[in-house]
């Protein structure tokens, strides 16, 4: 039998405000000694399009603050938009050169990635493992207090936000329902789960998965 560390495979993780789905995706990049990636994500497409990585976070920024998301939709179908095209740096096409980015590193390395709709974009890739990661507003709250210094209202004011933007953005880019359980192979609750058994839960997954 081959080794986990033999195949090549992805762990993308989607994760609700103050699930702490990042420590556990760092965890799990630690412990296959993988790359973990994130915000990278637009640095290393702002350097494959030659588009300013400051234009890609500033349009990961705004983004959150519009109504975009929730009044339109435009699911990604693997189209990148050409240069001479007056639309080339709008948001539709820096999601599809994340996309790009996504894919090629899928062709040559086992990862982790966090967010970036990630599940989706890599969904024709058999040893993708996409997890949710989740945790009762309770909890969520008690922890962004700590992590950010926050009051309990900013803290809820500062959840229900991001996740109302992630379940927009997700549906924007996907059609699909962020919270959906059909979207995912694990849905792990860190209310219930310590961050090391989730660990736990996703290596014994893969185990089964790949081994």
């Amino acid at each position: 039998m081959e080794k986990l560390s033999d195949k090549r495979f992805i762990l993308a993780l989607t994760r609700t405000c103050g699930s702490g789905a990042t420590i556990i995706g760092q965890m799990l990049a630690k412990e296959y000694g993988l790359d973990f990636y994130d915000k990278k994500i637009l640095r290393m497409a702002s350097d494959d399009s030659g588009i300013s990585e400051e234009l890609f976070a500033r349009a990961d920024e705004t983004t959150k603050k519009s109504l975009l998301y929730s009044v339109t939709r435009k699911i990604y179908n693997g189209e990148i938009i050409p240069p001479e095209s007056p639309d080339y740096t709008k948001n539709d096409n820096l999601f599809a050169f994340q996309a790009k980015v996504l894919k090629e590193l899928a062709e040559r390395e086992s990862f982790v990635c966090i967010g970036r709709a990630a599940d989706y974009v890599l969904k024709d890739y058999p040893n993708l493992v996409s997890i949710f990661v989740y945790a009762p507003m309770e909890k969520c709250i008690q922890t962004e207090m700590k992590r950010l210094n926050m009051s309990r209202k900013e803290a809820e004011k500062h959840i229900t936000d991001m996740d109302k933007y992630r379940r927009a953005y997700y549906k924007y880019h996907t059609g699909r329902e962020w919270e959906s359980p059909y979207n995912y192979d694990l849905c792990l609750n860190t209310g219930e789960l310590s961050y090391e058994q989730c660990v736990e839960v996703v290596t014994e997954y893969l185990r089964i998965k790949l081994g």
